[in-house]
Formats: C-alpha cells, structure tokens, sequence
C-alpha cells in the first residue's frame, strides 16, 4: 500500500454533507487522524518513526472514543437530538464515524501485517508469534511465564454462582472456553497485567542468529497474550482449554464534576480518576477468529451493540508499540536534534538584567526548555525576588519546574501555584504535585469552578532599588519539559509594565474573588478574547474596503467555534486574504464560492506536534501579532481561562511572520491542503526546492 492509498476520498465524501457550510467535528477528527497513520504508511520516514506514528494513531483513536464517541452516546441515552454543525443527528454520527473507520481499521492492520512487521524482520526485529517459536525458544518462555507472569494473573469465571467479571478500560483480555468433565462447558476471563511488559524480550542468545550484526542490534519479542494463552493448562488445571480469543475494552473515560457540590476539589478529581475505569463500554476490539458465540456472551454482558464491536486482524492494542521505539536503533529513527540556548541567554549570569534589556522568544523544541527552568531556579535563589506565581497545567510525573517551585518556597519566597487538577489524563500526577507543593508551604489554588485554567503563566515579583519590578514568561505550552522536546511551542520573557500588570491582575482573579473586564494588552477567555478576535476580524474587513489588503493568518490546534467561522466567512466574503494552519479537527470549509473562497486551510503533520497558536492581523501594515494555548474552540472561549499576548518587539514580530508564519504557508513536505469536499492533499516538493517548516532556516544557519 503506498501513501496516496491514505486518505480515500471516497469514504470522506460519502459521509460529509456537502451542501453544509461546515464539516461535521468529528469526521474531521478521523481525518486529522488519518493524516498521523498516513506518516506511518510514508517510506520516507525512517522505520521506528513509521511505528511511532502507528502507536500514536492508535492512542488518539482510544482517546476518540473515550471522549467523544462517549459524549454522542451520552447524548443518544439522554434523549437529546441536537444536531451536529452538518446537521446530522446523534445516532447518524455514529454511523458515520464507524463507516468512516471500518476502512482505515483494515488499512491500518494491512500496513502492519505486510508491510511494518516484515520490515522489521529484515532490521532483525522480531515480533514472534508463539507458534513460530522453537523449542528452545518456547522452554525459555515456559519458565519466564511460570516465574513472572503466573503469579500475577488472576483467572475469573462466569457461571450460575458468579457474575460476569468486570473488564477496566483500555484492559487487555483473554476470553478462554473450558471444559470441565463434571459441569461441561464454561467461560472465563483472563486480564493482561498491565504492570508486566506487553512485549517480552527473549535473550539475545535465543534470537534469530545473524552472524554479520553487532551485538544490540537484534532484538525479539513475544506478545505477552500470546505467551499466556499458551500457557493456560498451568492456569486452569484438570481441565480441557477448548479455545481462546483476545479482546480489549474502551470505556467511556469522560470524567462530569460537580464543582459546585462538591466540598473538596481534591477529594472528588481523585474519586472521579477512580470511577473513570467504570464508565460504560463504547468500544469492543475482538480478533478476527472469535466466534460469534464468543462474541454474544461479550456484547451481551458489556452491554454493548453489534455496531460497538471492531473486528481486526492481528494484536489488539497497537498504542504499545511505542515500546519499540526505545530500542537503541539510531540507524531506524530520525537524527536526534539537540535544542539549542539563544545566544542572548548563553553564558548569561542574571537573567533578569537580560530580560531588562528586551523581550527574549523561545521556540521550542528547537530552543531548549532550560532557560525556562532555569528562569524558576534563579527566582528561587535571588535573594531580591519576592514572589513567584505560576500555572500548571500538564506537567509530568517528575517535573523540574514543580521541584524549583518547592525550592524557593524552601528559600522564604512567597510561592503561589494555580493547579489545573482537571486537566484530562493528567489529574493523579496533578493531585501528586498539589499534594507535595502543599507538603511545601506553596499556596496552592485549584482553579475556578466551571473554568478549566489552560492559560501558561509564570510572574516572578523582584524588589529593584526602590521600586517591584515584575518579570514574566508566557508560553502556549505546558510547563512540561519532556514534551518541550516534542512539541513545537513558544514562550516569551518579558519586564513590559502593561503585560506583567495584566499578569499581575489574572493571578489576582484565579486566587481570589476579583473579576476584570477589560485587560491592557493580554486577550483573556473568558473575559474578553472572543470580543478582541471578532474585532481584529471586523477591522481587517474594513481595512480591505478602504485599502484592499486585509489580511489574517491563523494556527491552531482545532478550529471548530461556529461564531468564529462565520466571521471568517464574512470576512472572506469581503476580500480578505486569510490562511489557517489548523493541525486537527477543522468545521471550516474552504473554497466555497461566495463564502470562503479566500480561505485556504493547511495542516502540518511532522516528528514534532505543532502546538502553538499564533494570530496574526495585517493591520494595514502595522500588523498584530498574538501567541498563546487557545484554539478556536467554544471551550477554549467560554469554559477555560486563556490568554493571548501580544508580540512587541519589532524584531521578535517579523520573526514570527518572516521566519514562522511564512515558512509554514510555504512548506511543501509537510503540509496538508483542505479541499472544499473534505479531502486533505498532501504537497510535494516536484521540482521546487523543499520547505520543511519543521527544520526552520535558523537551524540551518541562515
């Protein structure tokens, strides 16, 4: 199968409406989707890269279901029939979206099957089929399995005397027939440890022999399902094993908190984070050998429907193929790129002196996070610096910027930490971090109820001769400093009295009882961003009526707020030129005479996940520029706290639109141009020279 396989647009056009105004939001995730596996399909992507993109299409997809299947089916029970933006119903959505996988499912298991697995053979990585062991190979198992896998597995059954086991989310099972002499056929449940490696490493000595390899380069594995369906007679003795098939489970993993009943924040995140592995099922995978029989007594007792079920070929839960990405392997993954520190933040001894001296823009991963951090420890340790105040949103399970802050707490600085324990996925390493922070003496505040907190903040408070001085850094990532090193963002250092007073004013909002209507120069959600975007739309509507160069460039996440498309519309309508770089799901449709033939839409797909947003307005030549974490999203506008900031200084400005903005409008590897039926085209380079906006001219010394 080659790449142009991927995207079928006949299966995009049968199920989008093409007399609506708008994409359905959920095909256009399936889309956005489809363009990460189409980086596994793509030769031209080093081996284990093509298997990381493999592992991440498969950890969207469950997230997909978890979230937002789970939400129409949430709709279907409750009896509501709103419509989506293509004006489908909630029950019509989930058909389309299953017709629109079916497809993709038997792609992506041709593509491992024929094409990733054997390619990794012929790199001397083996991914075994128990049945394709030898003797040697299988007694070696036998005593692995008897010694770190069968003291952990707990067998359940199901008969008259004992209900059907519960299977958790994201589980990995085995549906095992047995036959007793005394009471005939019977049915258990076997669960997959998720503590044990999903894929055991034999000995070097017992792989495939390849005398012309250096040692490490060989590696060989067995799928642990595998090893032990082989070995059930050892876990169910004294009966016959008549058949087994694997199986896993999706649950519904939408956490609802009611903040406004609940006494204790903490208390009820940690609850909901429990509860999560009990929502219902709305997604059961199943082998391509199961019998049907198998299957009833399954759909039956999870309560699920025929349309519930996907049948696939090969091992179930592809996201852990990530493992083998962590083989030393260089010759099979991209060459590593080391972040570098700008120059003006090298070999440099005060770090607020040199914020004095002008704004300073990171743009991660390119430049390294450690400046950020660094930026905290300094703070800590400067005996001038009164106070620091941060936002912490996803941080990771062991995380530089958290320790600094319980440093400086250690040191007698006032330290206050806004903790988002509502950020999905990453509530328990939230709840650890608010836990210790506290332990630490830090002010620890849990956010607002009904807003999430996504805005990136960082104010550090410092006594200078006789007067506060306030430095800040805001970012549109996490204060994250592993996936700094993935995701492209930008953070901005800053001494500008009217930001750090706006900064200043949203912390004293989040920590206590005041509210704000209007801020200097940072656009807040949900105060006033969607007000100052609407405007900045508008002006450079009338600036196209007066001067006939209205201009907008947009890039974003996800750009699926109705209000915000229509005013795209309008403004197309009116002659402005507009570009949106919209990585995932987009409800816009470009190209539609008389409405948005204007607007051209592109998505970059790449080793690093592009992640921040810029917003720029051409202004008649006195262009704003605006970074920060939201997307065009009704969430994002009216149930986060966000901000934009603008960028001031001139040089940084022209960077961003020169440098950034123009280098992804002019990529031709990466990019993916939106049509107006659905379809995303990938560009080539022919015969122009390539533009790779992921490898940004500065890297190249230009």
């Amino acid at each position: 199968m080659t790449t142009q396989d991927v995207p079928s647009e006949e299966t995009v056009e049968l199920f989008t409406n093409p007399n609506s105004r708008y994409f359905n939001r959920e095909l256009s995730w399936i889309e956005f989707n489809r363009r990460v596996i189409e980086e596994a399909f793509d030769v031209r992507n080093p081996l284990l890269e093509r298997i990381k993109f493999l592992s991440i299409w498969a950890s969207n997809l469950d997230e997909f279901f978890m979230i937002r299947v789970s939400g129409i089916k949430q709709q279907i029970s409750a009896g509501v029939q709103k419509l989506s933006r293509d004006g489908a119903t909630p029950t019509e959505q989930l058909h389309h979206i299953r017709q629109a996988l079916l497809p993709l499912l038997v792609q992506e298991r041709d593509l491992l099957l024929n094409d990733l697995l054997p390619s990794l053979r012929e790199q001397h990585i083996h991914l075994y089929n128990y049945d394709n062991l030898n003797r040697q190979q299988k007694d070696w198992l036998r005593t692995y399995y008897q010694q770190q896998i069968f003291p952990v597995l707990t067998p359940l059954a199901f008969d008259s005397s004992r209900p059907f086991p519960f299977i958790s989310n994201l589980s990995l099972n085995l549906a095992v027939v047995i036959r007793d002499r005394d009471k005939g056929e019977l049915f258990a449940r076997v669960k997959v440890p998720e503590v044990l490696p999903r894929l055991i490493a034999l000995p070097q000595e017992l792989c495939e022999v390849v005398h012309d390899q250096p040692a490490g380069r060989q590696a060989c594995f067995v799928w642990i399902e595998q090893a032990i369906a082989a070995h059930l007679d050892l876990l169910f003795p004294g009966v016959e094993i008549v058949e087994h098939y694997p199986f896993r489970v999706v649950r519904n993993a939408d956490m609802e908190i009611e903040e406004d009943e609940a006494n204790d924040l903490l208390e009820t995140i940690e609850q909901g984070v429990r509860q999560r592995r009990f929502g219902e099922v709305v997604r059961l995978t199943i082998d391509s050998s199961m019998p049907e029989r198998i299957a009833t007594i399954l759909s039956t007792n999870l309560k699920i429907e025929s349309n519930d079920i996907y049948t696939v070929r090969g091992p179930l839960g592809l996201a852990d193929l990530f493992n083998l990405y962590r083989l030393d392997r260089p010759d099979l993954k991209d060459p590593p790129y080391v972040p570098v520190v700008p120059l003006v933040l090298q070999n440099n001894s005060d770090i607020f002196e040199t914020i004095r001296g002008g704004d300073i823009l990171l743009h991660h991963p390119y430049h390294s996070f450690s400046p950020v951090i660094d930026f905290i420890h300094a703070a800590a340790e400067d005996p001038h610096v009164l106070a620091i105040k941060q936002t912490l949103y996803r941080v990771g399970s062991n995380s530089p910027i958290v320790r600094a802050l319980m440093h400086a707490r250690e040191l007698g600085k006032q330290v206050t930490a806004v903790v988002e324990l509502k950020a999905r996925f990453d509530e328990e390493n939230n709840i650890v971090w608010a836990r210790a922070l506290e332990r630490a003496g830090v002010h620890v505040v849990y956010g607002l109820v009904g807003l999430k907190v996504h805005a990136k903040l960082a104010l550090v408070v410092r006594q200078e001769a006789d007067r506060l001085r306030c430095y800040a850094h805001l970012g549109t990532g996490n204060y994250n400093a592993t996936t700094a090193r993935i995701y492209t963002d930008l953070g901005l250092f800053t001494c500008r009295e009217d930001i750090t007073a706006d900064v200043v004013e949203l912390f004293n909002s989040l920590t206590a009882y005041g509210r704000r209507d209007q801020y200097r120069k940072l656009l807040v959600a949900p105060v006033t961003m969607r007000h100052r975007l609407l405007a900045m739309i508008e002006r450079e509507m009338q600036r196209q009526a007066t001067t006939g160069n209205g201009r907008i460039i947009i890039k974003v996440n996800a750009l699926v707020d109705r209000q915000m498309i229509d005013a795209l519309y309008r403004a197309s309508k009116a002659g402005v030129q507009i570009d949106l770089i919209v990585r995932g799901m987009c409800a816009l449709r470009p190209g539609l005479p008389g409405v948005s033939e204007n607007i051209r839409v592109r998505s970059i797909i790449g080793p690093f996940l592009e992640h921040h947003r810029i917003y720029y307005f051409g202004n008649g030549g006195e262009p704003e520029i605006y970074l920060g974490s939201a997307d065009l999203m009704e969430r994002n506008l009216d149930r986060r706290v966000e901000e934009l900031f603008p960028v001031e200084d001139p040089a940084l400005a022209r960077y961003v639109r020169k440098t950034m903005l123009d280098t992804y409008l002019n990529d031709n590897t990466r990019a993916h141009v939106l049509h107006a039926n659905g379809t995303y085209e990938r560009r080539t380079p022919g015969e122009d020279e390539p533009v790779d906006s992921q490898v940004p001219a500065w890297m190249l010394g230009e």
